[in-house]
């Protein structure tokens, strides 16, 4: 029994195999649809979507055959992908090439295989599409356009699915690099703010520093989810609440409420830079020497309206009587601007026993 040769392009063939990742991977219902089909097309007992490995083929999907993979001395495949696009063999005995194969002479023997190749853009097979029946016969020109195509279908699928490999790692890569960049600019701004006395200064690199943390934290949510410009803000202030848990003193405790809402990243972005503020503001003047105390975050949404509705307070010590809620404390300028970024109604209450700041929305999103 003759043995194929191995391609003349064998170590780029067989790098090109490997480069898209599907050998050894559980059968699925997409590759199992098209060898039923080609099977039922063609009216043969057994159909394969086969790749010709260094000493195997492997089949990502079979009917008809009831393996997985069986080895290179016996395998049709490994001569036809040695051909044409597209390989008819109406009687394998009388074919020099398999006459003595085990699997054609056999009883019941494999006596009429038809396939068309896997190849890659560049040209290199892979392995096949392929047809096979216990007994010779002749395909219509319909029933091998069929195979031909649901060969190019097969093809579409694994480009595909590298290519989205290729775009993930990319994003992988962008993500790494994001975040290292936020990181820096964020430890910069840091190091500023310790080393300016100016305190306008001060409350400006804290706010630069508040966003900067936001954007970090809605990078991480995006690349979570896969979401596209939408967050589920939710879980995004779960994660903002988490990351402040972390750095709060131990006499602080950090409650947090929400409920499911989608909104835009923008919007994702201005929230968490108001709820950055004031708890960052909380945690270093609301408690002083100290004291305990806790801080809350809820989120609801009215069921009427579907506005937002984001409830921060403290039961710290408060603003002083004296208070200008236009310069003092929380820093209602910065706040105004971040909140006319979401076109919410902001209610900044300075009463005694802690402070209180509440603002309403309407996303963009729509649900």
């Amino acid at each position: 029994m003759p043995i194929a040769p191995s391609h003349p392009h064998q170590a780029k063939r067989l790098a090109a195999l490997y480069d898209y990742e599907i050998l050894e991977t559980e059968r699925e219902n997409e590759f199992d649809e098209i060898v039923q089909l080609a099977a039922a097309t063609c009216g043969t007992a057994i159909s394969v979507i086969n790749f010709i490995d260094a000493e195997r083929q492997w089949f990502k999907a079979e009917t008809g055959l009831g393996v997985r993979e069986t080895p290179l001395a016996t395998s049709l495949c490994s001569h036809v992908i040695l051909e044409n696009d597209f390989v008819e063999i109406q009687d394998t005995l009388l074919d020099q090439r398999m006459a003595d194969n085990p699997l054609c002479c056999g009883d019941p023997g494999l006596r009429f295989y038809a396939g068309a190749l896997l190849k890659t853009a560049d040209g290199l097979p892979l392995g096949t599409l392929c047809v096979l029946d216990h007994n010779p016969k002749v395909l219509t020109p319909l029933q091998r356009d069929t195979i031909r195509v649901l060969a190019s279908q097969v093809m579409a699928q694994l480009d595909l699915r590298k290519m989205l490999k290729h775009n993930e790692m990319l994003r992988q890569e962008v993500d790494h690099r994001v975040k290292n960049s936020l990181q820096s600019l964020g430890s910069l701004v840091r190091i500023a703010g310790r080393n300016t006395k100016a305190e306008e200064t001060t409350k400006a690199l804290a706010t630069i520093g508040s966003r900067i943390d936001a954007v970090a934290m809605l990078h991480q949510e995006l690349y979570r989810t896969n979401a596209g410009h939408t967050i589920e803000l939710g879980h995004y202030i779960e994660n903002l609440m988490s990351h402040f848990r972390q750095i709060a003193p131990d006499n602080v405790t950090l409650n947090c409420q929400t409920v499911e809402a989608n909104v835009s990243s923008n919007e994702a972005v201005a929230v968490g830079t108001l709820i950055n503020e004031f708890i960052a503001n909380a945690i270093k003047h609301a408690f002083p020497d100290d004291r305990p105390g806790q801080i809350d975050v809820v989120v609801t949404r009215n069921a009427e309206d579907r506005r937002i509705r984001v409830n921060c307070k403290d039961d710290g010590v408060g603003l002083s009587e004296d208070a200008d809620l236009s310069t003092g404390g929380l820093g209602m300028q910065i706040a105004a601007v971040i909140s006319a970024e979401l076109n919410a109604k902001l209610d900044v209450d300075p009463k005694s026993g802690g402070l209180n700041m509440t603002f309403e929305f309407e996303s963009a999103i729509s649900e």
